[in-house]
């Protein structure tokens, strides 16, 4: 009986922990870009988020999954930046976002009708970028890829701009004060 009673208690111990783990804090989306960008929460850090200053991100996205159904990772990391800071209390207006756009990812920034002619499925990627532009974050994409890679203007996702290349728009953003991220 004894055995048993230990067993029992085992088990139960077991169970409690993993509630525990269960309701543990999660990663969340929003509330600037819902459905992406999901982050923790950080409570109480020591070095403290600054929300009386803007802040000027330029995200420099040069690559992309092999797969062409899977959501490019690098631009989510814009969303988690938006996210991460509205949820510690920094208003919208005070982030101010940039992706350029390039290289591997050129195929990111296209529409899903002509993504599926190339690659046979819609772009995984559209609904983030419209949500991202939605949200006034720029998305710049590198005229040198669009003509090396055979993307042309007319195929780009509205609101997606064109610029001269890649290297201006990170320099001209940079000139502006726009801070280089590179994941």
């Amino acid at each position: 009986m004894a055995s048993f009673s230990k067993k029992s208690n085992l088990l139960l111990i077991i169970i409690l922990l993993l509630m525990n783990v269960t309701f543990a804090q999660e990663k969340k989306s929003g509330p600037i870009i819902e459905n992406y960008g999901k982050v923790w929460a950080i409570e109480n850090p020591d070095y403290k988020v600054n929300k009386d200053t803007t802040f000027k991100a330029v995200f420099d996205i040069m690559n992309s999954p092999e797969d062409s159904s899977q959501l490019n990772t690098s631009l989510e990391t814009a969303a988690r930046f938006l996210n991460m800071h509205a949820q510690s209390g920094v208003p919208l207006e005070q982030l101010k976002v940039a992706l350029v756009v390039h290289n591997k990812a050129s195929k990111d920034v296209i529409t899903s009708k002509a993504y599926k002619a190339k690659y046979g499925v819609d772009n995984p990627n559209e609904d983030l970028l419209k949500a991202l532009i939605e949200a006034g974050v720029q998305v710049m994409f590198c005229g040198q890829s669009s003509a090396s890679r055979g993307y042309p203007k007319e195929d780009l996702l509205d609101g997606v701009q064109l610029s001269l290349s890649a290297m201006t728009a990170l320099i001209q953003l940079q000139n502006d004060n726009y801070r280089l991220i590179k994941f």
